[in-house]
């Protein structure tokens, strides 16, 4: 892992690790060696879930303990760990074995949110819980602004295809439109198009997997108010 990418990762993480050997800890598969992640990815996911618990309660004060555990069960569960740790581009600065290298390690969902949570740790031992939760707070600020009570624990885009398969439609099509910003900061337009809509829904977020859902979302919307039956089959 050269300085430049450490760098870079840095920069989309919104911290720079006093430590480089904190930071390259943090990166370290067990699969690497003894010396690896394993004890700061246990650290960092029990005050993942707590950052993400404290959110949600106050953000949602007239919540039922069991939302408040779906919710959480969301935010913090390994596909949205995986998720951010691709926008970080955190694949290309791990230290893995030789073997999980020709494996494709760097791309396997598991190994990906096991290292967000190391990072968590890290920054959690370095800087204190205040700069590690406002660090945590910012990466996941449009995922939380995205939920609602009412949403339901399947996301927009598998609602949207469910919805469409019932009533015989094809899928949606997903298609990137314009890509802002700096390497670190970037914001995608993504547009979501489906037959029965003569127009398509366009949405805007840092994470293109984010945009998606979020058109997605509004795509569904105007689909259930056109009030369409799903066919039967036969």
């Amino acid at each position: 892992m050269t300085d430049l990418l450490k760098k870079r990762l840095q920069q989309r993480l919104g911290y720079d690790f006093r430590d480089p050997a904190q930071l390259d800890l943090a990166l370290t598969h067990r699969s690497h060696g003894a010396h690896n992640n394993e004890r700061l990815e246990f650290l960092g996911d029990s005050i993942l879930n707590f950052i993400i618990g404290e959110a949600l309660f106050r953000r949602f004060p007239e919540a039922r303990e069991g939302q408040l555990s779906r919710l959480r069960s969301q935010m913090v569960k390994g596909e949205t760990l995986a998720a951010i740790a691709r926008e970080f581009e955190v694949g290309d600065c791990l230290l893995l074995g030789e073997g999980e290298m020709k494996s494709g390690g760097s791309r396997r969902d598991s190994i990906l949110a096991d290292t967000i949570e190391a990072l968590i740790g890290g920054i959690y031992l370095e800087s204190g819980f205040e700069v590690c939760a406002e660090r945590v707070n910012a990466w996941y600020r449009e995922r939380l602004d995205a939920l609602s009570l009412a949403s339901p624990a399947k996301d927009a885009k598998t609602r949207l295809q469910e919805f469409l398969q019932a009533h015989k439609l094809p899928l949606p099509e997903y298609n990137v439109v314009e890509v802002e910003g700096e390497a670190h900061a970037h914001r995608f337009t993504i547009e979501c198009r489906v037959a029965p809509l003569k127009e398509a829904a366009r949405a805007r977020a840092n994470s293109r997997r984010v945009a998606e859902k979020q058109a997605a979302a509004e795509v569904l919307e105007q689909l259930q108010k056109l009030e369409l039956k799903p066919k039967r089959k036969g």
